[in-house]
């Protein structure tokens, strides 16, 4: 192999190396994860990352030192939390009234599905014995002979449906 392949192969390395999904397994990597999972008090509908503000990249460079402090992140989520209340986190936690946001849609969903299942059984099953149309259950019980007289009989009284045999 030449030396600019193996060049190229070690720069490779390099980068996926030094890649964001590599940096996250680092201990105090955690603060890039947070900023991109935590919503801007700053910005509303924007991502503590994504916001343009000063006071967003100051509250990032913030997480970043408390993460090279060697800080948890549950540590600095839950002062976050105290700082800035419930609306800094992307999803509501699963308790108290926030596990309503979780609890609500599969209840409906659940609810929609059996519905669906009830009204597709209710129009696609056989319809009982006693719904059966007269004409049709008549039909059922003469013979081939006796329709074809009946039938003839109609055509012949010009199909008024008023003289039955």
């Amino acid at each position: 192999m030449n030396r600019s392949f193996m060049g190229w192969v070690a720069t490779a390395i390099a980068c996926a190396l030094w890649s964001p999904g590599a940096l996250a397994q680092q201990p105090e990597s955690w603060a890039y994860q947070m900023t991109n999972e935590l919503m801007s008090p700053f910005c509303p509908g924007r991502t503590l990352a994504d916001c343009p503000s000063p006071e967003a990249e100051t509250l990032r460079v913030w997480i970043g030192i408390q993460a090279a402090a060697g800080r948890t992140w549950e540590d600095v989520e839950s002062e976050l939390l105290e700082r800035y209340g419930n609306g800094v986190l992307a999803a509501p936690k699963a308790e108290g009234f926030g596990l309503a946001a979780y609890v609500i849609p599969i209840g409906l969903f659940l609810t929609g599905g059996g519905l669906v299942v009830f009204v597709l059984r209710r129009f696609t099953s056989d319809p009982p014995a006693d719904q059966v149309p007269v004409a049709a259950a008549a039909a059922e019980r003469l013979s081939d002979a006796e329709l074809e007289r009946i039938v003839d009989d109609e055509l012949a009284s010009g199909g008024s449906g008023s003289e039955r045999a």
